[in-house]
């Protein structure tokens, strides 16, 4: 699993933009540097061999060899960079295909989403040493070649959520192929969605493979796609979240697009969190917010490495938060958050740091110039490890006013009446504060980062809904960290 979860490395570009080179470059740079700490799961005991990004950066993978002297490879593919919903909607499960890239002697198929992500792997060509303009199987027989015949090589074929998939695709095709040394193949996935139907599962299974496992959380909704999707809906168990009506929709509407077709896992299963101990805690709300932030956490390479009992990874930058928010080109900003590193660079919006930043030795704070700009835009860090998510409290107005966000409250619950507190940015004098769509009807001004209302009446007070502040015409977007309980009248 950490094999897989280094993927992820330097998956999306930088946001003020940068070419394929630039990222590979990158890329190579952040996982050279993991794959030789010995303080990971993986020892310090394997070396890069050869990466490749397809076009547009849609697919990355990676082969890797032991440098322990256990003659091991380890081909490693990463699914689509994207929003959980935007995985589900774009792999194209509606169309199957043929494969006869398995080598199988019978016809096989597998969904066209698939397969494009399959060969968009097996086309790209690195552009980058140390091994350039080669394909994935050209790269893989040039290495075993140059391995030792003794003992016999073996292959792990391996990669978390849509990378995966592509794994469970990359080892038939790689075990057809004649190679060098004739090594062992084996298959291990981490919360792959399916490829293919019984078809393919029938072959896949009859390949002698030294593993074929697949090790998923049993409450991940990503695996049960396309095989029983629909089923997730029921979730979750208490503490929750359980599903809205829109979550139900949402579902449902996503497992149609499967459009009758009948997919179906290969490998044999390896469930972990049957118990559901493993949760995000703040994320138990009956909201769609919390429904889907759990399954993004449920679905997470590092809460699969919690689960698999490896130890986390080199985590990319955070941002949490930027001061002042509002100013013009040339200000100095501060950006709070954690993981920055000496390399760091920083981003408003699509505009880059002209000035290099400031990078406070601590690695929590970070002070940099504004860039020319226009708007509201997020303040984000790359470095070789990845780039930071944008965040609500790590926005920056150009000219202002303050974005206008709602960062926490307190208390989280309680009856019609509570006074709670407010914390955030872009307050102001004059501001209202709904619950719902409910406004209260007694608002506090305190600070720009701080307003106090009462919980107003609803018609039902036994639900979770969202604060909101408006300022002018400006109002705070919605999360879970604004989130109150309604526990009674």
């Amino acid at each position: 699993m950490t094999l897989a979860a280094f993927a992820a490395t330097g998956a999306t570009p930088r946001p003020s933009g940068e070419t394929l080179e630039q990222q590979t470059e990158r890329i190579i740079t952040g996982l050279n540097a993991q794959l030789s700490d010995r303080s990971l799961a993986t020892q310090g005991a394997w070396e890069l061999v050869w990466l490749a990004l397809s076009e547009a950066n849609a697919n990355m993978a990676y082969l890797a060899r032991s440098t322990n002297g256990s003659n091991e490879f380890a081909v490693v593919a990463r699914g689509t960079d994207a929003d959980l919903t935007d995985i589900l909607e774009d792999l194209d499960v509606g169309t199957v295909v043929p494969f006869p890239e398995s080598g199988s002697p019978k016809p096989l198929t597998v969904s066209k989403g698939a397969k494009d992500a399959f060969q968009r792997v097996v086309k790209a060509r690195s552009i980058a040493s140390p091994s350039p303009n080669v394909t994935l199987e050209q790269a893989l027989a040039i290495a075993l070649k140059a391995a030792p015949a003794s003992p016999q090589p073996t292959v792990y074929l391996t990669g978390h959520s849509l990378g995966g998939c592509i794994a469970t695709m990359l080892a038939p095709y790689l075990q057809a192929q004649t190679l060098p040394k004739q090594p062992k193949f084996a298959v291990i996935t981490y919360a792959a969605p399916t490829a293919g139907g019984q078809s393919f599962v029938d072959y896949f299974n009859s390949v002698p493979w030294v593993i074929n496992e697949r090790r998923n959380n049993a409450y991940d909704l990503v695996p049960h796609a396309w095989a029983d999707l629909d089923t997730t809906a029921g979730w979750y168990p208490s503490p929750g979240p359980q599903a809205t009506d829109e979550v139900k929709l949402l579902i449902g509407t996503i497992s149609e697009r499967t459009k009758g077709h009948v997919y179906v896992q290969p490998g044999t299963l390896y469930p972990m969190n049957t118990n559901y101990t493993n949760l995000a805690k703040n994320l138990v709300n009956k909201t769609t917010q919390d429904f889907l932030g759990q399954i993004a956490y449920q679905h997470a390479n590092s809460t699969y490495l919690d689960l698999v009992g490896a130890p986390p990874v080199p985590s990319p930058p955070v941002v949490t938060d930027v001061t002042p928010t509002f100013g013009a080109a040339g200000d100095t900003v501060t950006i709070n958050g954690k993981d920055f590193s000496q390399d760091s660079k920083v981003d408003f919006g699509h505009f880059a740091c002209t000035e290099p930043p400031t990078i406070d030795p601590s690695g929590l704070k970070i002070t940099a110039k504004v860039p020319n700009g226009t708007g509201v835009v997020h303040v984000r860090v790359t470095n070789t490890l990845g780039t930071s998510p944008a965040v609500a409290m790590g926005q920056f107005a150009y000219g202002g006013p303050a974005p206008v966000v709602v960062s926490a409250v307190s208390p989280t619950s309680g009856k019609v009446g509570t006074p709670v507190t407010i914390n955030g940015s872009g307050f102001a004098k004059g501001a209202t504060v709904h619950f719902k769509d409910k406004a209260s009807d007694s608002v506090t001004f305190v600070s720009t980062g701080q307003i106090t209302a009462t919980a107003p009446g609803q018609l039902d007070v036994q639900q979770t809904v969202d604060i909101t502040v408006t300022v002018g015409k400006a109002t705070s977007p919605t999360s879970p960290d604004d989130e109150f309980t309604y526990t009674g009248r």
